[in-house]
């Protein structure tokens, strides 16, 4: 594979972070957008730009990439995080669409995979009131944009357990099995994936442009 020219949204987060690190072992050129880019791991192939997805500018600095991943996040604490993911999404794909991206990665949540038809999972009773706003607008949003087809994009929802947020494994094993918009389980238990590995997923997914116009997961193996 030859080195692509690739852009990370919200690059100092839990999964950016990964994400960054994983594209840049790899030998792809990465830009790194961040509010504070002194958190953004020095590399020789890793290029720290500020940037607010808010900002006017913002879609003249998505042009000239081969592929953009989004893990734009106001942070799931924030109580207003309903409404400014929606906000920076909004920015986000509109920006991809005017700098004609050609490949938009972005990463939602679990709650938006379905466990059953008509249900998704945070339909279910025992889904985190504490992260139902932020759940909720990821939801929205790719139910939006399962009727664009003026956009290159393609959304990926983690499994139920992700990482050691989500009290899973952080080893890297280098391997996962992907899924369409149902959650995946471990037989009677929803399924997991270490940060490294969903990285790993979304890099080869990255490279590969495999998912364009859908909604799909990726959990351990």
């Amino acid at each position: 594979m030859n080195p692509q020219k690739i852009a990370v949204i919200g690059a100092t987060g839990y999964v950016g972070k990964a994400v960054v690190k994983e594209l840049a072992q790899r030998g792809h050129q990465v830009t790194a957008f961040a509010r504070h880019i002194d958190k953004v791991e020095p590399q020789d192939n890793v290029t720290a730009v500020q940037a607010d997805v808010m900002s006017a500018d913002f879609p003249q600095k998505l042009q000239g990439f081969d592929a953009v991943v989004s893990a734009y996040n106001p942070g799931w604490t924030n109580p207003n995080i309903g409404e400014e993911f929606t906000q920076g999404s909004q920015a986000i794909i509109e920006g991809g669409k005017q700098a004609n991206v050609p490949y938009l990665l972005i990463i939602g949540g679990a709650g938006s995979l379905y466990v059953a038809d008509n249900k998704q999972l945070i339909d279910t009773p025992d889904f985190p009131k504490e992260i139902f706003d932020g759940a909720n607008a990821a939801r929205h949003l790719i139910k939006a944009l399962t009727e664009r087809h003026d956009v290159n994009w393609a959304f990926i929802s983690p499994p139920a357990m992700l990482g050691v947020t989500a009290g899973y494994s952080e080893e890297r094993t280098g391997e996962y099995r992907l899924g369409d918009n149902h959650l995946l389980m471990n037989g009677d238990i929803p399924a997991g994936i270490s940060v490294a590995d969903l990285a790993i997923a979304i890099a080869d997914d990255l490279e590969n442009k495999a998912h364009l116009h859908q909604h799909f997961t990726a959990a351990a193996i």
